[in-house]
């Protein structure tokens, strides 16, 4: 037919072949080189078809290329309109991936056999989009609109079994597809099987309380965004509408969809978490050491969840701590987090036994002689880490990557405490380390090309989603949220309540408010970083005398069970405790600040802005590579709503003009010292250039 799709004839049928390398992709030459196919085979002399593709993957989806581009014909759901209206039956025979547009193609079709292992899904729910060529109308009508709902809302893609038992796979088959498909095409004539048009199916009507239990848990799960309740329309739809009707109120809402904001900012996490594995300066091609073995230092929180997350990629881990009791201490936590994993169904009992078995322990950093990676993740005392890793290089053997987990200090001064700061990099988890999936990793002065194409690498491979960051306090993520918290502080001082902060950054679609979130990772982290800085690095002091005064009191966070908040000890709820109040009203008052209401919309535009602002001179000073690694360390380590495309992109997308005027606004109102426009927002405004623009400089 063309270049990517050919059709030729066994016997009595004909076999349509998708060969558009690397997944198939449904471009337009893959649309009409299937289209004309389709058309050949209406009018030659065999009986039935057969749609299957060369290479690893069935159709896979959308052509990424074309994304944001005009549509070019033939349209999608015209395609499998034609498709499902064709005379003779139609087989869609799948493996690998039959996901989005390419698991539509599978639906038009009137029997589906795939291969074992095979999964199928409709992901557009995680572009801010929904199934735009039939999907939402055919799904219902073989699998029913409880397992449609499941299927779409959710956007994760199943298995070929699974999909058999909701009625979405015909058969199964476990080698050889293209030959049992055939078989099966040739069985399907000879016994008179029908031409099965899914769109001449009925929806089995179910109560409406079904659609009201699915909106009120969308309000929790998927809170804020668009996308998901037009989905649920759209199949309430394929119950009371024909299909034409359905599928045209369908094309309504995708369309609404391509031109909503979120569309556009979850498509931008989408290629800025691929591109963000790009380092500037190393080839694709550059070498990887070979790690086989890892040894973490620091049995806490963190470093168990660091073990957890290696062990369960299949690789063997020793965990160091300073006696036996500390040790005991560490093992114990990871037994508990994967009796959880198991408890919550996250894990079998035998893949958390498998991947336990996979964590030794040490008192003694001989242990660690012969490992590929030691990753050192104690608290944040750059002394000790120093002393840490001096020995390190004492016992480590020649070629092993030393990698500091630290959130705030210097690499470079850590590196410099070993003879081979070549072999040294940062490798910043998030806690809990075992399910966070934001890596930041601090490529330091001295540190080889080849250990950070290695750790990079090694990122994926622990299904963690890596950013590259430069040297500075803080990296990028920390460094940006000092902003964010100072304000939130200011705000809280200046006549905010907790709850009222928390309430508005909440709203606005952050997955915690900035006041719980001190309480949650502890109050005396911050207390006791200040401690350690010069009194005058520490900032303003009305941006933290709050919270030091509470530390002081003893009211450490939820772990203490008193915060900025008070904490039941067994729900962990919390309640608004009044003493918080006198203090806040007191220590604003011997700071000299009269306080004053403050709305949601201030509160939100000071505390974005400032991450926007420091952001902007991260870009600039090329600690981070570009405004999409911001992002993707925003949205995947601190819970920034990523239909709001994390704090760059949405900068872009309120415009930076705005974004100027109010930054100028707080600096006029509050001073230059905390809200100075960085030079970079000047410049590009001046310029009347986007970020996304400069980014492409």
């Amino acid at each position: 037919m063309n270049d990517v799709v050919n059709y030729v004839t066994d016997g009595n049928i004909g076999v349509i072949t998708v060969n558009s390398p690397p997944v198939n992709a449904l471009s337009q030459a893959v649309r009409q080189g299937l289209l004309d196919a389709i058309r050949t085979a209406a009018s030659d002399d065999t009986e039935a078809v057969v749609i299957h593709c060369d290479g690893r993957t069935f159709i896979a989806g959308a052509d990424i290329k074309e994304f944001g581009k005009p549509h070019a014909e033939p349209l999608l759901p015209d395609l499998l309109n034609e498709i499902e209206a064709s005379q003779k039956i139609i087989v869609a025979a799948l493996h690998g991936t039959a996901l989005g547009g390419g698991f539509e193609t599978a639906l038009s079709c009137h029997y589906r056999i795939a291969l074992d292992g095979a999964k199928v899904g409709l992901p557009e729910v995680k572009l801010g989009l929904l199934p735009g060529a039939g999907g939402t109308q055919r799904v219902p009508r073989l699998a029913g609109v409880e397992a449609s709902l499941e299927l779409i809302l959710s956007g994760t893609p199943i298995p070929a079994g699974r999909a058999a038992d909701i009625g979405l796979v015909d058969k199964i088959v476990n080698a050889d597809l293209l030959a049992e498909a055939l078989a099966y095409a040739r069985h399907l004539v000879e016994t008179g099987a029908p031409v099965r048009r899914t769109s001449e199916l009925a929806v089995e009507n179910v109560d409406s309380s079904v659609f009201d239990a699915v909106f009120a848990g969308l309000s929790k799960r998927a809170r804020g965004q668009t996308a998901p309740s037009r989905i649920v329309e759209c199949v309430q739809n394929a119950m009371t509408m024909s299909f034409a009707d359905g599928q045209k109120r369908e094309r309504e809402l995708f369309t609404e969809c391509m031109h909503d904001p979120q569309s556009a900012a979850l498509q931008h996490m989408f290629f800025a978490e691929r591109v963000a594995l790009k380092v500037a300066g190393l080839s694709d091609d550059a070498p990887i050491r070979d790690v086989k073995s890892v040894g973490i230092i620091g049995g806490g929180t963190m470093g168990g969840g660091i073990a957890m997350s290696f062990a369960n990629a299949g690789i063997p881990v020793t965990l160091v701590e300073i006696n036996d009791e500390a040790l005991q201490r560490g093992l114990t936590i990871i037994d508990k987090n994967y009796a959880g994993s198991v408890k919550r169904g996250k894990l079998s009992g035998d893949k958390a036994a498998d991947c336990r078995g996979l964590i030794n322990g040490a008192t003694d950093y001989s242990a660690l002689g012969d490992v590929d990676l030691v990753i050192e993740a104690v608290f944040e005392d750059p002394e000790l880490k120093k002393d840490i890793f001096a020995r390190l290089d004492k016992v480590c053997k020649r070629g092993a990557i030393l990698a500091t987990n630290t959130s705030y200090q210097d690499v470079n001064e850590i590196a410099a405490a070993t003879k081979r700061p070549q072999d040294v990099v940062g490798m910043h988890f998030f806690s809990p380390a075992h399910i966070m999936k934001l890596l930041e990793v601090v490529r330091a002065e001295r540190t080889a090309d080849d250990v950070l194409t290695t750790v990079m690498a090694l990122a994926k491979r622990i299904r963690k989603v890596a950013v590259v960051s430069g040297v500075c306090y803080g990296f990028i993520g920390n460094r940006m949220l000092q902003g964010y918290f100072r304000e939130a502080q200011l705000c809280l001082v200046e006549g905010g309540l907790p709850e009222s902060i928390d309430a508005a950054l909440y709203d606005w679609g952050m997955a915690m408010g900035p006041i719980s979130v001190g309480d949650l990772a502890g109050l005396d982290v911050g207390y006791k970083a200040r401690q350690a800085q010069p009194e005058e690095e520490r900032g303003d002091p009305a941006a933290y005398r709050v919270p030091d005064v509470l530390v002081e009191a003893g009211r450490l966070g939820q772990k203490s069970g008193k915060g900025f908040y008070t904490y039941d000890a067994d729900t962990r709820t919390k309640t608004w405790d009044p003493e918080v109040q006198a203090i806040i009203e007191r220590e604003a008052d011997a700071l000299g600040i009269e306080r004053r209401p403050i709305d949601a919309d201030e509160i939100v535009d000071r505390l974005i802005y400032a991450l926007v602002n420091e952001g902007m001179r991260i870009l600039e000073e090329g600690i981070a590579q570009r405004p999409g690694d911001i992002d993707v360390v925003y949205v995947y380590g601190y819970g920034f709503p990523a239909w709001r495309g994390g704090p760059m992109h949405y900068a872009d997308a309120i415009g930076l003009d705005k974004v100027l005027a109010r930054i100028e606004e707080f600096r006029d109102r509050f001073g230059d010292e905390n809200w100075a426009p960085a030079p970079l927002l000047t410049k590009l405004v001046g310029e009347g250039r986007t970020l996304a623009e400069w980014a492409e400089r």
